[in-house]
């Protein structure tokens, strides 16, 4: 349920030691047992050739204790060390000298000496997570070789040359077919490019309790089923009581959609119904009105004042202001179009409907964002949560970074931003970050590349709306919004047998 930086995994692994008294070789054995396991299971049968790359850190000792534990499940195992033997310390020298005790075939690294065809698996213990830069040398080669072999690889915490912390790509880097996690996930194994090196990922325990993660406040969780019951406090799955009527459930104001763009609106109107609030009301310029009569007959629809324009620029603020009085939530953004003087109007919304839960999306979030960062820092807080929903390119607008820079670490900005302007932001894409004012981070992998597709942000931002309207924390609608939608996908994935066919309504009908 964790996921850590390699500076909190260096604590938890001095508080099991230092603290709790748990040995730092019974570690390193419970690491490399895991790890053998994992390796066993990967070929799919009893007897497998393996070999293992082991450095002169810790992430060594723990390949050397898996080689050992492979020829014990039956398995062939040899290691190649990637600096000399000898410069090995501390619990990796002890695991080196009873892998010579036993027999365990092993040589120094010289390029191109390897034999690979003679292996059915490799095992990549080089670099693990004190590990900085770009391998080099013998390392950098090993990887390289590795790589070329065309072998399933396996990586004992993390695949060498990865960023622990950010998922950052270095040149050369393993590109693993599983990664065995040690006690919890790192950040770089949940963020993409990582993700893509690390293969499937699968966490064990190696002896460290959970609990030490709370104890030392790590606060950066996999989104799932367990994070949203026990993390979130949500009694998961959803359910309805039997004695509650519409009103139970909550009134949502979508304001979105213009001439050009008025299937945005429609579809985050549906999706706030689909995820199961009472009422919504759709609100619209005036001219588009009766074209969009009828179109979703289960939500009420308000046209403002556009003097015949078919967009949002001639609607007072204050208009829509009273169209959210009284409602639970209002959503902002799809399809609303740019105007001049469109980020004056929607401070005075911001403003006017200062009691309202608000979700910003799309256009909402260019016009939040025309000013800079510190410009929206000054607009006043508002006594009603606030929840943002910005792709990658909506992002890098925001912090005036380029889309390569909001990239590079998801999880570190994200955090940053919402703790800054006391909002509760998902930053979208594959594994959607969701960060807290309180700075908790919660990253999903529910969702397929089938949902880069037109509309699917303006489904999210109905999907959030919904939740806060039913009277979840805006911490509980973000991240059960970004589950749900993508679940939702994963359904209408399969569903259709193609990823590449999907369309953001597909997705509402996948809720």
């Amino acid at each position: 349920m964790f996921v850590v930086t390699a500076e909190e995994m260096r604590r938890l692994d001095r508080h099991a030691i230092e603290t709790i008294g748990i040995p730092a070789i019974v570690l390193m054995e419970n690491a490399g047992r895991a790890i053998a396991e994992e390796a066993a299971g990967l070929l799919g049968r009893d007897r497998g050739r393996w070999l293992v790359l082991v450095g002169k850190g810790n992430n060594g000792g723990d390949g050397l204790v898996c080689a050992r534990h492979l020829i014990e499940m039956g398995h062939e195992a040899a290691v190649v060390y990637a600096a000399a033997p000898d410069s090995l310390k501390g619990e990796a020298a002890v695991q080196r000298d009873i892998a010579a005790r036993l027999g365990i075939p092993a040589a120094e690294y010289e390029p191109g000496r390897i034999d690979w065809s003679r292996y059915d698996g490799v095992v990549d213990a080089l670099l693990g997570t004190g590990s900085a830069g770009a391998p080099r040398g013998a390392y950098a080669a090993l990887i390289r070789e590795a790589n070329a072999s065309g072998l399933p690889i396996v990586a004992a915490d993390i695949p060498s040359g990865l960023d622990a912390d950010t998922g950052e790509v270095a040149e050369p880097c393993i590109r693993a077919a599983a990664t065995v996690a040690l006690a919890m996930a790192k950040r770089g194994l949940v963020q993409y490019p990582g993700a893509e090196r690390a293969g499937r990922v699968v966490v064990r325990a190696i002896g460290i309790p959970e609990a030490a993660a709370d104890e030392l406040g790590v606060n950066a969780f996999a989104l799932e089923e367990r994070t949203l019951r026990e993390r979130l406090g949500l009694d998961w799955p959803l359910r309805r009581k039997a004695d509650t009527h519409k009103g139970t459930y909550g009134h949502v104001l979508v304001a979105a959609g213009s001439l050009a763009m008025s299937g945005a609106g429609l579809l985050a109107a549906k999706a706030a119904l689909r995820a199961g609030c009472g009422l919504v009301s759709w609100a619209v310029p005036q001219s588009l009105a009766p074209s969009l009569a009828g179109r979703l007959p289960e939500a009420m629809l308000a046209g403002l004042p556009d003097e015949g324009r078919g967009d949002w620029s001639a609607a007072p603020p204050e208009s829509l202001a009273a169209l959210a009085a009284g409602k639970q939530a209002l959503v902002i953004g799809p399809g609303l179009g740019r105007w001049e003087g469109d980020g004056a109007w929607l401070r005075a919304v911001w403003e006017a409907t200062d009691g309202v839960p608000l979700v910003l999306d799309a256009d909402a979030l260019n016009m939040l964002a025309e000013g800079g960062e510190d410009a929206f820092a000054a607009w006043p807080r508002r006594r009603a949560p606030v929840a943002l929903t910005p792709h990658p390119g909506e992002m890098a607008r925001l912090c005036g970074l380029s889309v390569r820079e909001t990239q590079r670490d998801r999880i570190g900005l994200a955090r940053r931003f919402a703790e800054r302007h006391g909002v509760t932001l998902a930053l979208k894409g594959a594994r959607t970050v969701v960060a807290a004012p309180d700075g908790a981070v919660y990253v999903n992998a529910t969702g397929n590349p089938g949902m880069a597709t037109g509309g699917a942000g303006d489904v999210l931002a109905g999907i959030v709306g919904s939740l806060l309207a039913q009277g979840m924390t805006p911490a509980q609608a973000v991240c059960a919004g970004v589950y749900l939608h993508g679940r939702a996908g994963d359904r209408a994935a399969e569903a259709r047998g193609s990823e590449a066919s999907l369309l953001a309504g597909d997705i509402i009908e996948g809720l």
